[in-house]
């Protein structure tokens, strides 16, 4: 039976919409009229019009709603004893913007606004005043059904509220979109944040907070929800200071960019931790032991020694013919030179006018003792003139050249990387007693005969960084240039998702961008696959600055996988991390796990069973949509990739791959590194004892695996399975 409100909110809707409609056309004509203004006039004037077409574009953007709905609730709030009820109440519609009428009356409050928190805090015990909250379940501009909870007066249980499950709010609207087939981009969660979950969105801006969540606590989408909370929030400072997002892949980051835009912010910055080194890309595949060592946090100590080795004093003296005299750099000279400027602080690039300095100086004093007498008041002023002339006529000379190339060369990360990375010696002058010599093997590699040919890797990007840092820009027209100069984007506020997977060395290139230590970090310890596989959270933040400390915040329900797939999943972590506790489902499918042995066949693919698999699959989550929606991811190791490909395409499967389509399409082939942080309606998994054997987080790669799925999982193998799986 409909809702017999329903009618009387559909026209609150539409009316909504229709002034929407009125106020993006009021807008756009005041950005037609700034862009008509007829030129001329003073510096005031085009300030002034400059200003207007930038607020009215980005009223623009935050008008845009795409096919989100305007308004997912409603409360009523409970008015002061004594007064007539249908006086004192008030209530509020709440939506992704703020909008008022013709007569600046609210029509819709912001979702971030104070006067909405009830919306996602009030329980029956803590009301928050309401006596009323509702939520709507909408397609479009459409209303299609209403849930009300109602609150008793006092904080006691309410009365002909919605039925709570594991005290979620608006149950029944929850999981209706829960039950939504996917698209390959993720939703927001604006209109079913649950208690917890907000109070990490509006938890204060200042510190770290790290949000530890399972897989499918909604960790990810909370994180960004709390990015447009705080730039709504604090305004001021943050649209100028910036907001950055780190992701764990470009596929992740392609997932993901939808959702600021939907909740009214466009100027957030997305990138994967490699991609803020931006001078190179990474194009090259490492074994992990060598991505380990170069992630580990002595490589910060490592390269302070390798940059220190190239300041150095001469080995033999230097003459050079000037005029009628000869001047002389001798090996004491360089060295006070040299140990002057170790001295000084700054970069090394930077320090670099300093040793040119004095040595322009120590030659003007050579020059000056040739030609005048001791005691010369005039001396000073003559050493510094000379020191410049001496400046302009030796700097291009070659034995100068060569000998402040010897002394204290300018370079860049990249060839300071390439340099150390191709010398045993260097390695080993520079890591000894940090590293053991069988690490410092693994380091070596051969040395190419130019650099734009050297291949660098993920694990390199952060070296680079750390590098850039120690060196600073080479020149001074490059100090402000994005790339390879040393001056870093900083950000007033980080969100870092799957933060558990970065080595110590990629964190501290996050931390040099954060501005005040601002950060929050989503991930999960239990799912952590990286090369660097931390125990706690304190292993994670011992690598970033945070000068007003970190808190941790948890979320402890999963709205992703069911609990029939959960059940397996809390086997798997049970050995992938003893005492890990799993988040609890809040959805039953009654849809158990398949497995599916695929025999080897000499005949034709070596999984012959899964082309099929991948089909039922499809047709059973479209079934379940009724209709032609839903999408399937097909996890792989790394190593199954091609031959996996292969199956599929024998099969007539049609597939996207990272770089090809991998979201777009209804059948995403990914190796399991690429999945993280991605959701599938089902989920077909290949070879789990490949994944498990996979290095030391091999169970914890499983568990990622698994947990992907929102309604389906199906495990195709040919080797036995694990034991978690077997059971």
């Amino acid at each position: 039976m409909a809702h017999p409100d329903l009618p009387a909110e559909q026209a609150y809707l539409d009316r909504a919409y229709r002034r929407l409609e009125t106020v993006r056309a009021e807008t756009e004509a005041r950005l037609r009229e700034a862009f008509g203004e007829e030129r001329g006039g003073t510096f005031q004037s085009y300030t002034e019009r400059d200003i207007r077409v930038r607020n009215s574009l980005s009223r623009l953007e935050k008008l845009e709603l795409g096919h989100e709905a305007l308004i997912f609730g409603r409360i009523d709030r409970r008015g002061d004893e004594g007064r007539e009820e249908e006086n004192g109440e008030e209530s509020f519609h709440v939506g992704r913007i703020a909008l008022s009428d013709e007569y600046h009356e609210p029509l819709v409050v912001d979702w971030r606004a104070p006067v909405a928190e009830p919306f996602y805090r009030a329980t029956g015990a803590h009301p928050m005043g309401l006596k009323r909250r509702r939520h709507f379940l909408t397609e479009a501009r459409r209303v299609v059904d209403l849930e009300d909870e109602l609150f008793a007066a006092g904080g006691s249980e309410a009365e002909g509220a919605g039925v709570q499950v594991l005290g979620l709010s608006g149950p029944a609207v929850l999981m209706a979109v829960l039950s939504r087939a996917h698209t390959g981009r993720m939703r927001d969660i604006v209109a079913t944040v649950q208690a917890e979950q907000d109070e990490v969105i509006r938890a204060p801006l200042a510190g770290a907070l790290v949000v530890q969540g399972g897989p499918g606590t909604g960790k990810t989408a909370v994180a960004l929800h709390r990015a447009a909370y705080l730039l709504y929030t604090h305004r001021w400072p943050l649209e100028s200071q910036g907001v950055l997002v780190v992701g764990p892949n470009p596929t992740f980051l392609r997932y993901i960019d939808q959702v600021l835009p939907s909740l009214g912010e466009t100027g957030v910055e997305l990138s994967t931790a490699s991609g803020l080194y931006r001078s190179e890309r990474p194009g090259s595949a490492e074994p992990a032991d060598v991505a380990r060592l170069k992630g580990d946090p002595r490589m910060a100590r490592l390269l302070p020694r390798a940059v220190r080795m190239w300041e150095r004093p001469l080995r033999s003296r230097v003459e050079v013919p000037y005029g009628s005299t000869v001047l002389v750099l001798t090996p004491e000279l360089s060295e006070q030179v040299v140990a002057a400027a170790k001295r000084r602080p700054g970069t090394h690039n930077a320090r670099r006018r300093f040793v040119e300095a004095q040595l322009w100086q120590q030659l003007a004093q050579q020059l000056e003792s040739r030609q005048s007498l001791p005691g010369d008041p005039e001396t000073g002023t003559r050493l510094s003139k000379l020191a410049g002339q001496l400046k302009s006529d030796l700097r291009r000379r070659p034995e100068m050249a060569e000998a402040l190339e010897r002394m204290w060369p300018r370079l860049s990360p990249e060839e300071l990387l390439h340099a150390l990375f191709g010398s045993k010696a260097l390695l080993d002058a520079a890591g000894r007693g940090i590293f053991s010599r069988q690490e410092l093997e693994v380091l070596h590699r051969p040395r190419r005969s130019w650099l734009k040919g050297v291949a660098w890797s993920i694990a390199d990007m952060a070296l680079l960084d750390e590098a850039r840092a120690l060196l600073g820009p080479r020149s001074m027209r490059a100090a402000g240039a994005s790339d390879g100069g040393a001056t870093v984007r900083t950000y007033g506020h980080i969100v870092v998702d799957e933060a558990q997977d970065l080595s110590p060395m990629e964190l501290r290139m996050v931390g040099r961008r954060s501005l005040s230590g601002s950060m929050t970090l989503a991930g999960d310890i239990a799912q952590a696959t990286g090369p660097w596989a931390p125990s706690s959270w304190d292993d994670v933040v011992a690598h970033l600055p945070v000068p007003r400390g970190w808190r941790q915040a948890t979320l402890s329900v999963s709205y992703r996988a069911p609990a029939e797939v959960m059940s397996l999943a809390a086997a798997v972590l049970a050995e992938a991390l003893p005492g890990a506790v799993p988040p609890e489902p809040v959805r039953h499918t009654g849809e158990r796990p398949r497995f599916i042995y695929s025999a080897p066949s000499s005949a034709g693919p070596w999984y012959p069973a899964l082309a099929n698999t991948v089909g039922e699959e499809l047709a059973a989550v479209a079934a379940a949509d009724g209709g032609e929606d839903g999408n399937v991811g097909v996890l792989v190791p790394p190593k199954l990739l091609g031959e996996v490909r292969s199956c599929l395409l024998a099969g007539g499967v049609e597939f996207g791959e990272v770089g090809s389509g991998a979201l777009d399409a209804r059948v995403s082939l990914l190796a399991l590194g690429d999945a993280k942080g991605l959701e599938f309606d089902a989920v077909v998994v290949v070879e789990p004892a490949l994944i498990a054997a996979g290095g030391p987080s091999g169970m914890r790669a499983l568990y990622v695996a698994i947990t992907r799925c929102t309604r389906r999982l199906a495990v195709v193998y040919r080797e036995p399975l694990p034991a978690p799986l077997a059971q």
